[in-house]
């Protein structure tokens, strides 16, 4: 006869609270998940140019992405060569030809490396002094980085996901808006709250009039990432404030491809909401074991984006206010918000997509 115990073993569960709360449990998450493995830093329109630069602040580095006077993407730790200062502050800009820290002004080219260092000894060797770089890949349009030293290729993280997303020539697609949000929550919280739209009924009644979300189909998990599709109902032919459908749908979408929208986790920061006429895309960056920050971008077909009647306001400001809801949800499911014991409840199957739970479930293993 089955027993409690049984049941425990057989069904996946959420994690103990202290996977969510401990400072020391978070900082071996970061250094496993945002140090070791591929993430997504940005789209690569951000650098469409030589010398155009953004910076990525990861797991306590600062990272710069620009391109060489040969087009390349490159990635460096934004640490100068000669005491460890920052060079770049801004988030975002432009280098003039080369790369230069304020503070004694050592100079690198684009490629990184060092080209002048005022008052070094004689017999000193600028080829020994490049910046330190960081491996960078791209993959339709998406930038993604990683700080360990010898990465495995990205294709190898992302398995099957370049053939199964082709349709969408994501590469193609140009960003139009980009909101930053502040969420006072542990970034797993935000993982497994996208996962799942169980919750979308009460909490997001706008949502649910779209898409029914106990429909669609669920990816097997995959250990690079989860995944599924919800169908529109009502009416609907895209997800906006109602439903209806302002532009044209990308093309390549078969007709199945048209009637959902599919959203896909890809570990550890990458969320993927491919709509019939747009994708949305999150990154999530972790500042705290309680606060995470998010960048949501919506990208759309250049060529809907030259038409003189564009409109993206629809979709923006119904996802807009989607994301704004679902921060102050991810408060109110704080485990340390409460004394009371939170035991490893098991996850509901009913799910838009599959839950993460054997994710965690690997995440604590591997500490434990």
């Amino acid at each position: 006869m089955p027993t409690s115990d049984t049941y425990t073993q057989s069904v996946a569960t959420t994690l103990p609270a202290r996977y969510y709360t401990d400072p020391i449990l978070f900082h071996d998450e970061l250094e496993r998940f945002y140090c070791q493995t591929w993430i997504c830093a940005g789209r690569s329109e951000q650098v469409s140019a030589p010398g155009d630069y953004f910076v990525r602040e990861v797991a306590g580095e600062s990272v710069i992405i620009t391109r060489d006077r040969e087009n390349s993407l490159r990635a460096f730790f934004n640490v100068c060569r000669h005491r460890g200062t920052r060079i770049c502050s801004s988030a975002e800009g432009h280098f003039p030809g080369r790369i230069q820290c304020g503070y004694h002004g050592w100079t690198y080219g684009l490629d990184g490396c060092l080209l002048g260092a005022p008052h070094v000894h004689d017999g000193f060797c600028r080829e020994d002094y490049p910046l330190n770089c960081v491996s960078v890949e791209v993959w339709d349009g998406h930038i993604f980085i990683n700080l360990d030293s010898e990465p495995a290729p990205l294709a190898t993280q992302l398995e099957d996901l370049p053939q199964k997303f082709l349709h969408w020539r994501m590469a193609e697609l140009r960003t139009h808006r980009r909101i930053g949000y502040e969420v006072k929550a542990n970034w797993k919280l935000i993982m497994v709250n996208y996962n799942e739209c169980l919750h979308c009924p009460i909490l997001h009644p706008a949502l649910s009039a779209i898409t029914d979300y106990l429909s669609g189909e669920n990816d097997q998990p995959h250990r690079g990432y989860i995944g599924g599709s919800m169908e529109f109902q009502g009416g609907a032919r895209t997800m906006s404030k109602d439903g209806k459908l302002r532009r044209d749908y990308l093309p390549g979408l078969t007709a199945e491809e048209r009637s959902k929208v599919y959203y896909y986790s890809i570990f550890p920061n990458l969320l993927i909401s491919l709509h019939p006429d747009y994708i949305m895309t999150h990154t999530l960056w972790p500042r705290a074991v309680d606060r995470t920050e998010v960048i949501c971008e919506w990208h759309f077909h250049p060529d809907e984006m030259a038409k003189p009647n564009f409109e993206a306001d629809d979709a923006i400001a119904f996802w807009d206010i989607t994301n704004v809801k679902t921060g102050p949800s991810q408060n109110s499911r704080r485990p340390e918000s409460s004394r009371a014991p939170i035991n490893p409840a098991p996850t509901l199957g009913a799910s838009r997509c599959p839950t993460p739970s054997t994710k965690w479930c690997w995440i604590a293993k591997s500490k434990d």
